[in-house]
């Protein structure tokens, strides 16, 4: 059984739930969402299983999850990056937002979701029950892709990427200095 962290907005941990009740419940808790750049600067996008419980088949960032209890955000997210992907790369914490969506399934995401960064020239073997696809895009035909077909994509990706996206850049312009 699957369990999340709860948090409040400030990223206190408050408990643990078992993941599918806390979206249920829509209860607060702690995720990740990485994105992964190669050297041509393109951005690795995986289009999730069609057997995940909500979004499936939605095109999204390189890898995302929950951590364990126990478990920190930074051990989760290696754990996780070669689980679904089969890659392992150093990656950088850069921010963390909430937000809250409400799906068609009645399920809730209400989650602090912690971005972190990293580089590879790797192609991802991907985890069949995770992820059916993978490409590897630039911003501007990944941006323009958006603005065309925004229902392709995950919800908290479309916010990363509307309202967040500079803070990523940040990181891309520090690592190349």
């Amino acid at each position: 059984m699957d369990q999340v962290i709860l948090v409040d907005s400030n990223d206190n941990e408050l408990g643990k739930m078992e993941k599918l009740e806390a979206h249920e419940k829509g209860l607060l808790h702690r995720a990740f969402s990485i994105f992964l750049f190669n050297s041509s600067g393109e951005m690795l996008m995986q289009q999730r299983a069609d057997s995940k419980y909500h979004s499936p088949g939605l095109w999204t960032n390189a890898c995302c999850s929950h951590p364990a209890p126990n478990e920190t955000v930074m051990d989760a997210s290696q754990r996780r990056l070669v689980e679904e992907l089969g890659i392992s790369t150093f990656l950088v914490h850069t921010f963390y937002f909430e937000y809250r969506t409400e799906f068609e399934n009645g399920l809730i995401e209400h989650e602090l979701d912690h971005v972190l960064v990293g580089y590879t020239n790797e192609n991802p073997i991907l985890n069949a029950s995770e992820a059916k696809a993978f490409q590897w895009i630039s911003v501007e035909n990944l941006l323009q892709d958006m603005r065309n077909s925004p229902e392709k994509y995950t919800i908290w990706f479309k916010i990363i990427l509307n309202q967040h996206f500079e803070k990523i850049q940040k990181e891309l312009c520090h690592a190349r200095m």
